[in-house]
């Protein structure tokens, strides 16, 4: 899918994600997107003091699990959306290791080289550059640190094809070689991907995403795109 133009294309995302957050959305990713994560999270062999960028933090669900497991390190949530931002700040008001910030993903108003890991979930097929925003990520990490990217919207599943139907704002349909062919171009190395499936028992579905209970079931079984490099040391 051909990218957007950056300005406008980060304006409608701030309003569809505002809007999401007002209808109290954000609060419930982790529940949605819990089982696919933790297994994200143990391939990243987090050290204690990791420090580490969530992109699209949402309402801030993954980086109080973050914040967890890097005690000694920090964690700062970047997201298009002030309202999802005003809300993480709340949220984790208390957790010293934590900070949140006002952002896109393809300009992240962080210094260079600081971040070990970086880290998005259900975020990227958001971006309006993904090109532009794993270049930045990649400027963001420290030499050896790596980016890990799970996304639900790809094109090699074929259960999330209808979805399109449903966006009410531009999304990326890539596949996972089309986004193992960024990483690359953003001069990431070692770069690799994998289907994480999804181990939650699908006992309903809803009619928006899915056509029938079976193919909710395929979608869960096929898996989740994850996508992971490391910026190289040369």
């Amino acid at each position: 899918m051909t990218t957007h133009s950056n300005p406008s294309a980060n304006d409608r995302l701030r309003e569809e994600f505002n809007r999401w957050a007002a209808e109290g959305r954000g609060e419930g990713m982790e529940e949605e997107h819990l089982p696919i994560t933790l297994p994200v999270l143990d391939r990243m062999t987090l050290a204690p003091d990791d420090n580490v960028l969530d992109i699209g933090c949402g309402a801030g669900w993954l980086a109080r699990l973050l914040a967890e497991r890097v005690p000694e390190g920090r964690v700062v949530g970047v997201d298009v959306s002030d309202e999802m931002i005003r809300r993480s700040r709340r949220r984790l008001a208390a957790t010293e290791n934590v900070m949140f910030v006002l952002g896109a993903a393809d300009e992240i108003p962080w210094d260079a080289n600081f971040f070990t890991k970086a880290i998005s979930i259900e975020s990227a097929y958001y971006w309006p550059n993904p090109p532009r925003g794993l270049r930045e990520i990649a400027r963001v990490l420290r030499e050896g640190g790596s980016a890990w990217i799970l996304i639900n919207y790809y094109r090699d599943n074929p259960y999330c094809r209808q979805w399109s139907e449903n966006f009410r704002i531009p999304v990326n349909f890539h596949s996972a070689e089309e986004w193992a062919a960024m990483f690359r171009g953003a001069g990431f190395t070692g770069i690799a991907h994998e289907f994480i499936c999804d181990p939650t028992p699908a006992e309903r579905f809803s009619s928006r995403w899915f056509h029938s209970l079976e193919e909710l079931r395929a979608f869960r079984q096929f898996g989740a795109l994850l996508v992971h490099g490391t910026k190289s040391t040369a």
